[in-house]
């Protein structure tokens, strides 16, 4: 019984990387002022996070942001997004881990959002400047309200479809 868990966490887990792969490269607008670009990514992240947990979430997050950023043109965002997007869906799932429900959720992804936020300041700002940075603030944070908005209506129903009964 342990086993067909796991293997339906991992089957999970890979189609909801690719999905946000996909998410990033189909819905996409560029931003010229970062040299970035605005995605649907975290909707799949996030929606790991929820459904999966943490670690998973965390998995998806940073790989779907390294393998996007190389296929996508953007190497040098790589090892950040590798880190922005791990840490957002790993903080979300542990937020909504160790606080279920509704607040539990809804603060998760909050700080996950803010947290993929921040570190594209700094990735920004490292980069290139402290202005690119300030002016990608305002697009991340509705990139991130977006995927969360996605994820939660998604959450749900996928879940009980899916007969996710795993924590």
């Amino acid at each position: 019984m342990q086993k067909q868990v796991q293997t339906k966490k991992l089957t999970l887990a890979a189609m909801l990387l690719a999905l946000s792969i996909v998410f990033g490269r189909l819905f996409l607008i560029p931003l010229p002022w970062t040299r970035g670009n605005v995605n649907l990514c975290d909707a799949a992240i996030l929606l790991g996070a929820l459904l999966l947990g943490p670690w998973y979430g965390g998995a998806i997050g940073g790989f779907a942001g390294l393998f996007l950023d190389l296929i996508s043109g953007f190497a040098q965002y790589a090892p950040f997004s590798f880190v922005a997007h791990g840490l957002e869906g790993l903080l979300a799932g542990l937020i909504t881990r160790w606080l279920p429900g509704r607040w539990g959720r809804f603060l998760g992804l909050a700080v996950g959002i803010i947290v993929m936020v921040v570190c594209y300041f700094f990735a920004d700002s490292f980069l290139y400047n402290w202005a690119t940075g300030t002016l990608g603030l305002i697009p991340n944070t509705i990139q991130g309200l977006i995927g969360a908005l996605l994820a939660l209506l998604f959450a749900k129903p996928l879940r009980r479809r899916l007969n996710i009964s795993f924590k």
